[in-house]
């Protein structure tokens, strides 16, 4: 399919469940037909066993995986190695220190480039928040959840976990009344697929998942359902 590639994970993939149907779904938008596929681990710290867990599930011959530590830094062209891959995979943790790390190696400006060029971007919960403009965050420590200001690749909020943590629902509800921009919700699970910005489709790998579009009508923060496709294990 022509276009800029963004999948959201509010939950799920490889890290959170054993069915491959949301990682099969990013890699089936990739431009070649065995991919080469990068997982960058920056808000997990670039936790050893993350990586770990993301070759056990990508090293299967459909697809060329590979890692970028920035933590333990090694590649010294940024840029030019993240266009070189089909598609960025960005994992879970904390986004405030994603987006800190990403800025101080010049990543956020490679992984623009890359998504310009046609790499296809994927996350889940910190890794698909990212991509927003902003978004709910459990990051900065505080008893109650915060936003976020995050690339903007995509237009308005975001929200994952939306059935995952019971924190997660009142928070985005408070937050759109205070003034964050409406935006989309996504349960475990649920992936929301964009194509040059806007979203093109919602898929799930659990039957009782949905996306919501969350919004400030008058005085009343206004959830409305997006029934997904549910992807066949």
């Amino acid at each position: 399919m022509p276009g800029k590639h963004i999948v959201g994970l509010g939950g799920g993939g490889f890290s959170m469940e054993s069915s491959p149907v949301l990682d099969d779904y990013i890699l089936g938008l990739a431009r070649s037909e065995r991919p080469r596929i990068c997982f960058v681990p920056t808000a997990s710290g670039d936790n050893e066993n993350y990586v770990v867990r993301f070759y056990r599930r990508f090293t299967n011959g459909s697809c060329q995986p590979t890692h970028l530590e920035l933590f333990r830094r090694s590649v010294r062209d940024l840029a030019e190695f993240a266009r070189s891959q089909d598609v960025i995979y960005v994992g879970g943790g904390n986004v405030a220190n994603l987006l800190a790390v990403w800025k101080l190696h010049g990543f956020d400006s490679a992984v623009r480039a890359a998504y310009d060029n046609g790499t296809v971007l994927a996350g889940i919960s910190a890794g698909s928040l990212c991509w927003f403009q902003c978004g709910v965050t459990d990051s900065m420590g505080d008893p109650e959840l915060s936003s976020i200001d995050c690339l903007g690749l995509i237009a308005g909020s975001h929200c994952p976990h939306f059935d995952g943590e019971a924190a997660r629902r009142p928070a985005y509800s408070r937050l759109v009344r205070g003034g964050m921009p409406p935006g989309l919700a996504a349960d475990d699970g649920v992936a929301l697929h964009f194509v040059d910005g806007a979203l093109h489709r919602v898929v799930s790998s659990r039957p009782s998942a949905r996306a919501y579009r969350v919004e400030l009508r008058g005085h009343d923060v206004v959830e409305t359902p997006i029934e997904p496709d549910l992807l066949a294990p």
